[in-house]
């Protein structure tokens, strides 16, 4: 099928080839259960990617089913497969996605909506989930965008709400006793399966402003809400996962240390949703590091969590790790923004020693308290100078422009705390360090405190970047920024509703694709989109929201209680902050029932 012809006319042919140390191939015919996994954005990003690795092990660990890999082919190689007319395929078998039985989605940025349906159009597969029949392959997605999977209700049949590694193998059996009985009675049993979202199971109605009107299921077996599928210790991580031919984004080992995270910061999805924290004993980390190194040659490990610095005893795991493979280079990456930090980063090798990277997130203590980001300026600047001491030279910080009841004064202060960061190096060192500034704009996001927040304008956003490239760039700060213009359409895809499905396949057909990407977006297009579809994005980007507006995401349980969401809402009003649970009183997020919690509460 894949003709060399083709391969030598694109830039990196290596993306499409398969054969990679570690793909598993099994026979196609004595298979009788074919899963396509697919990533929605290039093989480099999709290699990065630590959810594909842990679903392509499981999958393939059982006797009756066989899991292959796809990524979405970079416009020069969609051109040369429509040119062909060869269809969109696997890499390990190279067959066809439609000859599969399956072909699950990994949605983890919104902004890469478009890809899926250009995936299923190259595939010779009809993109709406109510033109699909019996013969075509049953499309379901995971993922954290998934938390709200309205946008995509239109294009997938089932979605995967939560953690994947249980949930799965469910989902498998259910499919095993339904395979030949129609797609309608196993979207039926797949309803009964805990933490399945089949949205053809639901109606929506809206009233003539736009709201929801009611959300309400078709079938006795779909539940009112779906609740989010939970793992309480986590699997083992992939030790043999595929080592690509080619450079990619995150090109070494990575091991999952810690999912979940307890700060709370008000405007992070992440934190909120994959609540609560779940440690990986050392044992296992070491083990599965030296495994790692063996079975794909790696001289790097990323120990990946949310809050590196949060892991208990993460300095003496990277004590042992170092003793024990004494040529690895650590990566750490999360850290707070604390001494501690500072102190572990210089405890690695030198060869693992990198700039420090930090996030306060915004310039003010008083919008910080408003995000529940519990860093002064006296502490940051503290760690900043420490830092210096200890021979650092450059810094990276990551702030938000956008956040909610945010003033110029706020912005204005991100180049005050800057300013004073460079101080502190010039003063330890006698010159000024390099200070690079990276500034993205806040989205609201479902399930979290901000999800009934406004994101501001265009207009407002650019005025406040401006205050930032006047004060920052002029003193030979490096500043990066994120363009109003995409971060508009990602709040727009985080809060929407299945009406945005005509917008997404209008946009599409217009040649959207890779918006993620910025030399593909194209602003205008999508807004031909939304005035063609009715629809206006303001509609659901910059409008404050009601606490009792039905929301196109309250049917998902995320397990954090929207009490406790409400809660942290009202306080981040008053500039009230809320204590991490790890080392306080619960606070009631609403998973008291994990086992995690009860040992808490007990003690």
């Amino acid at each position: 099928m894949l003709d060399n012809e083709i391969l030598h006319k694109v830039i990196r042919p290596a993306r499409y080839t398969g054969g990679e140390w570690n793909s598993i191939v099994k026979d196609w015919d004595d298979t009788p259960i074919k899963i396509a996994l697919a990533f929605p954005d290039t093989y480099e990003v999709g290699m990065s990617n630590m959810a594909v690795p842990i679903l392509y092990e499981i999958l393939n660990s059982q006797s009756d089913a066989l899991a292959e890999r796809v990524y979405a082919p970079w416009t020069d190689m969609e051109s040369a497969l429509r040119e062909n007319k060869i269809p969109l395929f696997s890499l390990e078998s190279k067959r066809p996605l439609k000859d599969f039985n399956i072909i699950g989605f990994s949605l983890g940025y919104e902004l890469c909506y478009t890809n899926v349906l250009n995936m299923l159009d190259l595939a010779g597969i009809p993109i709406l989930a109510s033109e699909r029949d019996d013969s075509h392959p049953l499309i379901i997605a995971g993922g954290s965008c998934c938390l709200n999977p309205e946008p995509m209700a239109d294009f997938i049949d089932a979605f995967i709400i939560g953690d994947g590694e249980e949930v799965i193998l469910e989902f498998l059996e259910v499919y095993r006793g339904e395979k030949g009985r129609g797609k309608k009675e196993l979207l039926r049993k797949l309803a009964e399966v805990e933490g399945v979202y089949l949205p053809s199971l639901y109606n929506v109605k809206y009233d003539r402003d736009g709201f929801i009107k009611s959300f309400k299921p078709n079938v006795p077996e779909a539940k009112e809400r779906i609740k989010r599928r939970l793992v309480e210790k986590l699997p083992p991580p992939p030790l043999k996962p595929v080592v690509p031919f080619i450079e990619v984004t995150h090109d070494r080992g990575a091991i999952e240390v810690q999912r979940g995270c307890s700060r709370g910061c008000r405007f992070c999805q992440a934190g909120m949703i994959y609540r609560p924290v779940r440690e990986r004993p050392h044992e296992e980390v070491i083990k599965a590091s030296g495994e790692i190194i063996n079975n794909c040659g790696y001289d790097e490990i990323s120990l990946v969590s949310l809050n590196t610095s949060d892991y208990s005893g993460i300095d003496k795991l990277v004590a042992k790790l170092a003793e024990q493979y004494p040529k690895l280079t650590l990566s750490l990456p999360s850290l707070r923004l604390d001494d501690f930090s500072v102190r572990l980063v210089e405890s690695l090798p030198t060869r693992s020693r990198t700039g420090l990277t930090f996030a306060p997130e915004a310039g003010s203590e008083r919008l910080r308290s408003v995000i529940n980001k519990n860093i002064t300026d006296e502490s940051l600047l503290a760690t900043a100078g420490k830092a210096f001491e200890r021979g650092w030279t450059s810094f990276k910080l990551y702030f938000m422009v956008g956040l909610p009841s945010e003033t110029t004064e706020d912005v204005q202060s991100i180049v005050s705390l800057v300013e004073r960061v460079r101080a502190e190096g010039k003063k330890a060192s006698g010159r000024k360090p390099l200070i690079r500034v990276s500034v993205s704009t806040f989205v609201p996001k479902p399930h979290t405190p901000f999800q009934w927040s406004a994101q501001p304008d265009e207009a407002t956003l650019r005025a406040r970047q401006e205050i930032l490239q006047q004060g920052l760039q002029r003193k030979g700060i490096r500043l990066s920024w994120h363009d109003p213009q995409v971060s508009l359409l990602e709040a727009v895809m985080a809060r929407g509703d299945r009406r945005l499905g005509k917008v997404m396949r209008r946009a599409w057909e217009l040649g959207c694709k890779f918006d993620a990407w910025s030399e593909h977006y194209n602003h205008e297009k999508w807004l031909q989109a939304f005035k063609e579809s009715g629809l206006e994005p303001e509609f659901y980007a910059n409008r404050e929201r009601a606490l009792d507006e039905i929301l196109p995401w309250g049917h998902i349980d995320a397990g954090v209680g929207e009490g406790f969401l409400k809660r942290e809402y009202q306080k981040s009003i008053s500039g009230q902050e809320t204590p991490d649970c790890r080392n306080n009183a619960c606070n009631s997020c609403g998973l008291e029932q994990t086992e995690n919690c009860r040992e808490k509460q007990e003690r």
